[in-house]
């Protein structure tokens, strides 16, 4: 892959942030100083200077930001639309940051004035990334020695996945020019609408008579000696070759190659949030997480007497949860059914048609008058502020299962597991649906593969108003 041109790009687009947002806001201070809107229409031009202590503000504020919602790392952003929203919600987030530095500085600085540099650099910021994509797209592609012509050796899933993979990025400088593969029935056959065009003994020819300057081998484990074969063929011809082994099909989200020691390792089951953002989130857990705590506490002591009022039995209900990687930990709630339920359990269960299992009904008779109630608004779920606290779960993230139904999973549902499991997710602002959690993989997974820093702030915004609306909450 030709990774330097993807780094190379988010180094330009950090760069070119660092220019674009001085000149936003100055552009901001000369449009307040020139429209008549707002209290006292417009204002003098030496009232709205703003000194450089400012500018210093916005340009921190945009570039971390931007860079916690991973707008500078490219190979994530294959779509015009995934790269607006993480550029939107940077921006967002850096505008909060630069109000709360503002307050407690520069006081006197414009509202509206404010207001003009948010939109203005939003559209700056936008605006020039869609003329770069313009350029890479239709003219870059033209410049000679732009486009590298791949050749995929291998025509199975590995070998159409990895097809997939080089056609979203040819943004990036590729040509896929065909498939190689020894199956007599795939010659002449199309996947991912590119062709398989002869088999591997014809590899030499090939890349001779087509031009071809990468060749990504996709065959199976068990092909080590035709690899070897196929990297002897090359030996003598200026063509770059990549490997992509079958094991990726087996990690958990993604697969990490590193070497240690001068081995190279693939990791299967990584995290899929390390280093700073993993940092940035465990941090923004523990603030925020302290004052929901204070916050709920005294409604938490008025659901603890309301509890002791309407039924017998403890106050919290601990049961035992799948956390990040499959971690078991003890999960914290307020109490909502009779004591002893779960031993009332498979009596509740009802198994569809599909061999899926319904662990939660809406008339279970299980649950109390106030747990009814505290279901419906997730009150329930206040106890679990302090798994947040103790590194258990994280504010957003998907639900954690029972074991017994993660035993049930398949494997590509396992997925939601690279991530902390969460109080609230993507799953609980969507609708909320009466199908259970584990029945909506999809939005698990959606949430997995597009974290940010940014889409955690827009879940926890948006979950008030899921809670007060109490769909699909019994």
């Amino acid at each position: 892959m030709r990774s330097h041109h993807v780094s190379r790009l988010g180094i330009q687009l950090f760069f070119i942030d660092l220019i674009i947002t001085p000149i936003g806001l100055y552009f901001a201070s000369y449009l307040r100083g020139t429209l008549p809107i707002g209290q006292g229409g417009a204002l003098p031009q030496h009232v709205i200077s703003l000194p450089w202590q400012v500018y210093a503000f916005a340009i921190l504020s945009w570039t971390i930001s931007l860079a916690f919602n991973g707008a500078y790392h490219p190979e994530r952003v294959l779509r015009w639309y995934q790269e607006a929203v993480r550029v939107f919600s940077g921006s967002v987030m850096a505008a909060i940051l630069m109000a709360g530095a503002l307050f407690m500085t520069f006081r006197e600085t414009s509202r509206l004035q404010l207001i003009y540099f948010f939109l203005i650099n939003v559209l700056l910021l936008l605006g020039y990334r869609a003329l770069l994509r313009i350029y890479y797209r239709i003219i870059g592609r033209k410049r000679p020695g732009a486009r590298s012509r791949v050749l995929v050796l291998g025509a199975g899933e590995v070998g159409q996945r990895s097809a997939k993979v080089i056609l979203d990025l040819s943004r990036w400088g590729f040509d896929l020019i065909g498939f190689l593969d020894d199956d007599p029935a795939k010659i002449g056959q199309k996947f991912e609408d590119v062709p398989v065009v002869g088999n591997i003994d014809e590899l030499k020819r090939i890349v001779e008579q087509r031009k071809i300057e990468e060749v990504w081998i996709t065959l199976p484990a068990r092909a080590h000696e035709k690899v070897k074969w196929i990297v002897s063929e090359l030996e003598k011809h200026p063509v770059q070759i990549k490997i992509v082994p079958d094991y990726y099909s087996l990690a958990l989200i993604t697969a990490k190659p590193e070497i240690l020691g001068g081995v190279p390792i693939i990791g299967l089951r990584n995290p899929v949030i390390e280093g700073l953002p993993r940092l940035v989130k465990r941090g923004f857990d523990l603030v925020i997480g302290s004052l929901l705590l204070l916050l709920a506490f005294p409604p938490m002591l008025l659901i603890a007497i309301a509890l002791k009022l309407d039924s017998s039995g403890p106050l919290f209900f601990r049961q035992e949860r799948v956390g990040e990687n499959g971690r078991l930990f003890s999960m914290y709630k307020f109490r909502t059914m009779v004591a002893y339920a779960e031993a009332q359990q498979s009596q509740i269960n009802i198994e569809t048609e599909d061999d899926e299992i319904i662990h939660k009904r809406p008339d279970d008779p299980r649950v109390t008058k106030v747990g009814h109630f505290l279901r419906r608004y997730s009150l329930d779920e206040l106890p679990q502020l302090v798994n947040v606290l103790k590194g258990d779960m994280s504010l957003v993230g998907p639900r954690p299962e029972m074991p017994w139904l993660v035993d049930r999973y398949e494997s590509w549902q396992r997925k939601r597991f690279a991530v902390p499991q969460g109080i609230t997710g993507w799953w609980q602002i969507n609708g909320r649906s009466d199908k259970p959690m584990h029945l909506n993989p999809e939005d698990d997974l959606y949430y997995v593969y597009n974290y940010s820093l940014g889409l955690d702030i827009q879940i926890l915004l948006r979950t008030p108003l899921a809670v007060l609306r109490g769909v699909g909450a019994f």
